[in-house]
């Protein structure tokens, strides 16, 4: 492999790993990082979105309208699960990691028992492009810019509209936020069902990337935690970067080692971070402006 190749090369994995670093864990980042919500039950949220997803292709819609549909079907269970479950729960946090545990073991199993062991998946579109001897998927590329398009929007979603300054002003300070008039249980809901919703949008993104299992929600979970906690509190500030730091560690590691080593190099990444930066990266950012 020339020099030209190896550089492409390690952009394209390290764009592929920030990408799925990014779409995972950008859900719980909502729930997680600004909520406080211990959600376990993260990764069933991506394996409805994938699970709809896959469905509504199968249907005859086409993939991108599929995949909002598979999204907008996490966010309408996310809104569910909030009214019956988590509303009861906010100033409980370890009462939420055994709720969320006990959903997501419901969910597992009872698609396992419903839906059976896996599910017939859809090809992977836009086909590959060679570079010298060697073939890319286009489709992972599409992933990578849709990790920025993500990013983008709930910025442009917390920071420029009437929604996010809501939001914002009620998981900072709820009682202020209610003296003021404003519904604080409705934003709570739709806050937690904009998290479940952008969890179902990684699924049904992915989804035609893997094999569609009843578990397939763990594949997620761990890298969207590690990723999470590193950033911090500020999913604006904090994500991106701990993404983009633990995707060079990832995609170099894997390169190198293979897929296990890449996982270990990606926790033994997160313990130094959050040994050196106890609030994460973002916390670090808001200390350095101060």
């Amino acid at each position: 492999m020339d020099v030209g190749t190896f550089i492409f090369s390690s952009f394209y994995q390290f764009g592929d790993a920030f990408a799925f670093l990014v779409l995972s864990a950008c859900g719980l980042a909502v729930i997680f990082g600004m909520m406080g919500v211990i959600n376990l039950a993260h990764g069933e949220f991506i394996m409805c979105g994938a699970y709809v997803t896959v469905s509504a292709t199968h249907a005859g819609l086409p993939l991108p309208l599929a995949i909002c549909v598979g999204a907008l079907a996490s966010a309408a269970v996310g809104a569910l699960v909030e009214v019956v479950i988590i509303r009861h729960l906010y100033h409980r946090p370890l009462d939420t990691i055994v709720a969320t545990w006990g959903l997501s073991l419901i969910a597992t199993q009872g698609t396992l028992i419903v839906l059976g062991s896996t599910m017939a998946g859809v090809g992977t579109p836009f086909g590959s492009f060679q570079v010298a001897d060697y073939s890319y998927s286009l489709y992972r590329v599409v992933l990578f810019c849709m990790a920025i398009a993500v990013l983008a929007g709930l910025y442009a979603l917390f920071n420029w509209t009437r929604f996010g300054v809501m939001a914002r002003a009620t998981i900072q300070v709820p009682h202020m936020a209610a003296a003021l008039g404003i519904d604080t249980r409705l934003v709570y809901g739709l806050t937690f069902a904009l998290g479940a919703g952008l969890a179902g949008l990684a699924g049904g993104l992915y989804a035609p990337t893997m094999t569609l299992v009843p578990t397939m929600g763990t594949t997620f979970i761990m890298e969207a935690f590690v990723t999470v906690v590193a950033g911090g509190a500020d999913v604006f500030l904090g994500t991106a970067p701990a993404a983009a730091i633990l995707a060079v560690v990832k995609s170099g590691m894997t390169s190198w080692q293979g897929q296990l080593f890449g996982q270990i190099g990606l926790l033994i990444a997160v313990i130094i971070v959050i040994r050196v930066l106890p609030k994460g990266i973002s916390g670090f950012i808001l200390r350095e402006r101060a």
